[in-house]
């Protein structure tokens, strides 16, 4: 499994409030909006991201952090296999990713993703 970029998960109330702070402050640029995740990545260093949650659309959870791979399938195959609890079931989501969420040996829950093609 190749990792190819890891993005904290900030858990806030409103996903769409302080965006100026990531904008203007920290010169990061809005990458993707869905209402209840926003994602912010550094202009020509799209592996500087941090998003805010403010409550998974489609999981029982919110993660701490996303770790987007290039298998998630053997990803998930792997966890599985290891034992980890599996917290949101490898779905691919209205939004175009492919994902899971398992929880780490301390309690933290890991969104591990897919982005297609």
């Amino acid at each position: 499994m190749s990792i190819n970029r890891i993005v904290p998960n900030l858990n806030v109330a409103d996903a769409q409030a302080g965006h100026d702070f990531y904008e203007e402050f920290l010169g990061l640029e809005k990458a993707f909006d869905l209402g209840w995740v926003v994602g912010f990545r550094a202009p020509g260093n799209p592996t500087a991201q941090v998003s805010l949650v403010s409550g998974d659309a489609s999981a029982a959870e919110d993660s701490v952090i996303s770790v987007d791979v290039d298998d998630v399938d053997a990803a998930y195959a792997r966890a599985r296999r290891l034992g980890y609890e599996i917290v949101h079931p490898l779905t691919t989501e209205a939004w175009g990713v492919r994902r899971f969420f398992v929880r780490d040996p301390h309690g933290n829950v890991v969104n591990v993703v897919g982005h297609p093609g």
